[in-house]
C-alpha cells in the first residue's frame, strides 16, 4: 500500500510542473514589420489587432487564459534591417515566435535563420511562390492566402470557359516587386496547366507608359491578365476601347487583392476627359480581389482597431474595410496558441518549434472573420471573388463569381453572365487595324488620309517650284546687279526652303 502511495505521489510530483506551466507560460513574440506608415501592413495597422487577440485570449477563462504573450516589435523596412533586428534580439534571447515579416526580400532570410533555430514563423505576407518550398522554410507557416493560391482560381476559370492562351503584363519597379511576385504564381499554375503564356514587363515614369505600344502585343492571346498601378491600368484600358479590343474578342483581368475598396469606387473616374470611354473600357473589365466574408464579431473587432488606429494619428487606408494583414496577424496569434497548448499536453514545451509548426499545418480553425484553412503544407486556402461592373450607369462593380480555394468549387452568383466569360469576334482583323482617330494607329482612314496627303503634297510641290522661278526672275529683273545680290538672294531662298521643310 505504502509503493502504490510513494508512486502515486512521484507521479503527481513529476506532472504538477507541466500543469503549472500550462496554466501559467510566458511567451515572447517577435513582430518585424515596416515602422513607415504607407504600407498597409505596418507596426501601426497591425499592432490593434495582436493587442485585441491577446485580450480576447485573456477573456476565455479556461483555455488560453495562462498563455502570456511579451510582444516585441521591429522595423522590417521591408529589407535587410528585419534579419538585423531578429540577429540583435536574439543575442540576449532567442524568440518564442516570430510574427512577418510581410515584404518578400525581408521574409527571406528570417523565415531561413528562423527555420535553423527552430522557431515558428506565422506570416500575413511572404506570398511569393519560392515560400511553397517548406524544405528551405520550413518553419513557416502563411495566414494570408498565397499568389499560387489565388492563381489556382485562373486555373480554374480557364478550365471552364475553356480559355487556350494568356497575355500578362505587370509592372516591375524592382524594388518590392509585388505585382513580379503576383504574375509569377499565375505563370507557375498556369504553365502546368499547359496553356499558352506570353508575358510583358512594363517599367513606367510617373505611373505613366505608352499603353498603345503595350496593346499592340496582346493580338494573339484570349485573356489579358494585368498587375499594375490603377493609372497604368486605365491607360491600358483606354488604348484597347480606342482600337475596339473591347467588344468581346479579350477578356480583360486585373488583379487587386489587397486595396479591397478601388474596384468600387470607380476606380475608372479621374475627372478628366477621357472619364466616359474609360467606364466604357472598364465595363469590359473584371477584377480579381479576396472574398471577405464577415460575420458580427469581426464588426466589433474592426471598430476596435480602428479606434485605435486613429488614436495614433494615423489614417485608416481602407473607411470600409480590415484589411487582410491585419487580421491574418490576429489569427496568427490564435493559432499559434491553439497549436502550443495541444504540444505541450503531449508532454512537450514551446522549444519544440517543429511540433507546433506541425500541429499549425492541416488544421481549419474559426478566425476573426470566419474559417481559416491551412493546408498540409502550412499554405492557406484563399477564397476569391471576380468583380465586373453590373450598373453601366453609375460605373460600379459587385461580385458575379466566388471561388472557394479548399474544394476548388464556384459559385456563380445572381448577376453572372456566361456571355461575359466567352470569347467572340476571335481576330477578324488585326488590332491596329481597329484603330480609331484619336488611337495614333494606323486605320483604313489614316490610309486613306495619306494618299490624300501624298497627292496635296505633291501639288504643293509643284506650286512651289513655280512660285519660286516667278519669284526669281522677279527680283533679278527689279534688284541692281552687285556683287552682294546673289548672296542676299540665297538667303531668301535659304529662309523660304528651310519655312517650308519645317512645315
Amino acid at each position: 500500500m505504502t509503493c502504490v502511495v510513494s508512486y502515486c505521489l512521484c507521479v503527481w510530483l513529476i506532472l504538477l510542473p507541466v500543469k503549472a506551466s500550462a496554466m501559467n507560460e510566458d511567451i515572447d513574440v517577435l513582430v518585424i514589420l515596416p515602422k513607415n506608415n504607407s504600407y498597409l501592413f505596418s507596426i501601426s495597422m497591425v499592432a490593434p489587432a495582436i493587442e485585441y487577440a491577446k485580450q480576447r485570449m485573456k477573456s476565455l477563462k479556461g483555455m488560453y487564459s495562462g498563455l502570456n504573450f511579451n510582444v516585441h516589435y521591429e522595423n522590417s523596412n521591408c529589407g535587410d534591417e528585419a534579419l538585423f533586428s531578429l540577429v540583435d534580439r536574439s543575442c540576449e534571447k532567442k524568440p518564442d515566435l516570430i510574427l512577418g515579416p510581410v515584404c518578400e526580400y525581408a521574409a527571406a532570410p528570417v523565415v531561413r535563420m528562423a527555420s535553423h533555430w527552430n522557431i515558428p514563423v506565422i506570416s500575413a505576407g511572404a506570398l511569393a511562390s519560392g515560400f511553397s518550398h517548406k524544405k528551405e522554410y520550413s518553419h513557416l507557416t502563411r495566414v494570408a492566402p498565397s499568389y499560387l493560391k489565388m492563381a489556382e482560381t485562373f486555373s480554374a476559370m480557364f478550365r471552364r470557359f475553356s480559355w487556350k492562351n494568356a497575355f500578362l503584363i505587370y509592372e516591375d519597379d524592382m524594388d518590392e516587386r509585388n505585382c513580379y511576385f503576383t504574375l509569377e504564381g499565375v505563370h507557375s499554375v498556369l504553365k502546368t496547366d499547359n496553356v499558352h503564356i506570353d508575358a510583358l514587363n512594363i517599367h513606367s515614369k510617373d505611373n505613366r507608359v505608352d499603353s498603345d505600344e503595350i496593346i499592340k502585343n496582346i493580338h494573339d492571346s484570349e485573356v489579358i491578365i494585368m498587375c499594375a498601378a490603377a493609372d497604368i491600368i486605365r491607360d491600358i484600358m483606354l488604348a484597347a476601347h480606342r482600337r475596339r479590343l473591347t467588344n468581346g474578342s479579350y477578356i480583360f483581368f486585373n488583379i487587386e487583392l489587397f486595396n479591397s475598396s478601388s474596384y468600387g469606387n470607380g476606380s475608372w473616374k479621374r475627372g478628366d476627359k477621357y472619364d466616359m470611354d474609360a467606364k466604357q473600357a472598364y465595363a469590359t473589365l473584371n477584377t480579381l480581389t479576396l472574398l471577405r466574408t464577415v460575420k458580427p464579431e469581426f464588426e466589433n473587432f474592426s471598430v476596435e482597431v480602428k479606434k485605435s488606429i486613429q488614436k495614433v494619428g494615423m489614417r485608416h487606408h481602407d473607411s470600409d474595410n480590415v484589411n487582410i494583414f491585419v487580421e491574418g496577424f490576429h489569427d496568427a496569434l490564435l493559432l499559434y496558441a491553439m497549436a502550443l497548448l495541444e504540444v505541450m499536453k503531449n508532454g512537450s514545451n514551446k522549444t519544440d518549434g517543429v511540433q507546433i509548426t506541425q500541429h499549425m499545418w492541416n488544421r481549419t480553425f474559426e478566425g476573426i472573420a470566419g474559417p481559416v484553412s491551412i493546408d498540409f503544407n502550412g499554405d492557406r486556402y484563399g477564397d476569391f471573388s471576380v468583380m465586373a461592373m453590373m450598373d453601366h450607369e453609375e460605373g460600379t462593380y459587385e461580385a458575379v463569381i466566388n471561388y472557394f480555394g479548399i474544394n476548388g468549387s464556384f459559385q456563380m452568383l445572381p448577376r453572372f453572365n456566361n456571355d461575359r466569360f466567352t470569347l467572340t469576334h476571335r481576330h477578324q482583323t488585326a488590332p491596329t487595324d481597329y484603330a480609331s482617330k484619336s488611337s495614333g494607329g494606323l486605320g483604313v482612314s489614316a490610309v486613306t488620309g495619306i494618299i490624300v496627303g501624298a497627292l496635296l503634297g505633291t501639288a504643293l510641290l509643284m506650286a512651289f517650284y513655280f512660285f519660286r522661278k516667278n519669284y526669281r526672275v522677279t527680283i533679278e529683273r527689279r534688284s541692281p546687279r552687285d556683287c552682294g545680290i546673289g548672296k542676299h538672294r540665297q538667303l531668301r531662298e535659304d529662309s523660304i526652303r528651310s519655312s517650308f521643310s519645317t512645315a
